[in-house]
């Protein structure tokens, strides 16, 4: 085998170098080329756009009614028309967005003296006034008979909760304030999805009801049907009282005047004498007390200890005995 010369292979090695530095040449004049092109059409390409947003403006200036909305759009115009009625497919997306949230307070007043009447009149006047109404109402008198106290329970438009509650603390001097929210947004939504399922299902069984030619699979059908229907009415039940409870805010009132101080009359060695008798009679009462409830335990004691003794006794004679014979 020949060897090859220094020389051959330093021609080979300069052969691909020229090569390599050929074709990248040819590259960049090739690109140059069809930028030109590339160029060209895209002017023609951008000059067609250009047209046609320029249609497309014209389109959008042309009369209402005469451009169609694109698709999963919401014109603006109808954008309050976009939170459907019940029943419709984005009625569970109006129901998400608007909330559903029951609002709740209790307060509790102090009036002056001689008023509570005239204030509890005046709560209930603020409900109906609000188109609200008076729920529930406890009144409760003094030792004079005289109505002093109570709670009344109202309920008003939620619309209306804040400036209610704004007005009922100012008819008196505020001892408490709580105010709550629960949200039942998640609560409804499964509730009219679950509702829209059971209707579905019923329109089915009615129409089985309708093509079934036996009577086993009529009955079959018919008890079906009534569990649905059944599940139906309770469904809306929960929806129509979530809805009340959101629409009308529940406000609790307590309201009392304040109580008047009695001073002591039995003053003196007599009344001294009275206080101390009353208070030896109540340490009499809670040690028969005691001596009751503990009664189990001290007569358990006491046998424990009667029969200790008894042992004991019975020994001392025992040996005592033992003791006299051995003398």
């Amino acid at each position: 085998m020949k060897k090859i010369k220094p020389k051959v292979i330093l021609g080979i090695i300069l052969a691909i170098l020229m090569v390599a530095a050929v074709l990248p040449a040819c590259a960049t004049l090739r690109s140059a080329v069809n930028g030109e092109a590339t160029s060209a059409g895209y002017s023609a390409d951008l000059a067609k756009n250009e047209s046609f947003s320029a249609a497309e403006t014209t389109a959008a200036m042309a009369p209402e009614g005469e451009v169609m909305a694109q698709e999963g759009e919401v014109p603006a115009s109808n954008a309050e028309d976009y939170y459907a009625a019940e029943g419709t497919a984005d009625y569970s997306k109006s129901v998400v967005a608007s909330g559903k949230i029951i609002k709740t307070a209790s307060i509790q007043l102090e009036v002056n003296k001689g008023e509570f009447e005239k204030k509890f009149f005046e709560i209930a006047t603020l409900a109906e006034a609000n188109n609200g109404f008076v729920s529930n109402s406890q009144s409760y008198s003094d030792s004079e008979g005289k109505l002093t106290s109570g709670i009344i329970t109202i309920r008003v438009e939620q619309k209306n909760f804040d400036a209610v509650v704004n007005k009922i603390k100012l008819m008196g001097t505020i001892k408490s304030v709580q105010l709550g929210g629960t949200d039942v947004t998640q609560e409804y939504v499964d509730l009219e999805s679950r509702l829209k399922n059971l209707q579905a299902q019923e329109q089915v069984l009615l129409e089985l009801m309708k093509k079934s030619t036996k009577v086993t699979d009529s009955i079959e059908v018919q008890r079906e049907l009534s569990n649905v229907q059944g599940q139906i009415e309770v469904t809306k039940g929960r929806m129509n009282y979530l809805d009340n409870m959101v629409s009308f805010s529940t406000i609790d009132i307590s309201l009392a005047e304040p109580q008047a101080i009695t001073e002591s009359t039995e003053g003196g060695f007599l009344g001294a004498v009275k206080r101390g008798a009353r208070g030896a009679l109540t340490v009499v009462r809670g040690m028969t007390t005691v001596l009751i409830v503990m009664s189990p335990i001290l007569i358990l004691i006491a046998i424990i200890l009667i029969i200790i003794w008894q042992s004991l006794r019975a020994r001392n004679r025992k040996r005592a005995k033992q003791k006299n014979l051995s003398q």
